[in-house]
């Protein structure tokens, strides 16, 4: 198996993450409490969304209940199964969350990637 090149000073990259919480610190809604959302939006389950995820249903719940206990509204409403199976949907609420955090995100990464240029760029003096 080749391995990869040995990483030049030239090969610097910066990496980051962007997560809310609760006003004591305590919770997470992060990247992957995102995902989930988007996964249920698009599959009607938190079980299919768990699955896709390789989390287990029980994580999967309880990263939703922490993310409404945090924000203090609901975003998941539930339709418990029957003949045809329960499902799952996004409150309006949660599908502007996602809306706000992926316009956040975008605007993270138009920042952090300027700030970055001019940081590397500062270093070619080296």
């Amino acid at each position: 198996m080749d391995k990869p090149p040995k990483p030049q000073r030239k090969d610097v990259f910066l990496n980051y993450k962007i997560w809310l919480s609760g006003l004591t610190g305590n919770g997470m809604i992060g990247d992957s409490t995102y995902e989930l959302l988007q996964m249920i939006g698009e599959k009607g389950s938190i079980s299919a969304a768990a699955t896709l995820m390789s989390v287990s249903y029980r994580k999967a719940w309880g990263d939703i209940e922490q993310a409404e206990e945090i924000l203090g509204y609901p975003l998941i409403e539930k339709q418990r199964g029957g003949k045809d199976g329960g499902k799952s949907e996004l409150t309006p609420a949660a599908r502007k969350l996602l809306e706000a955090y992926r316009a956040l995100q975008q605007k993270f990464d138009d920042s952090v990637e300027q700030a970055f240029e001019e940081f590397k760029a500062s270093l070619k003096q080296l």
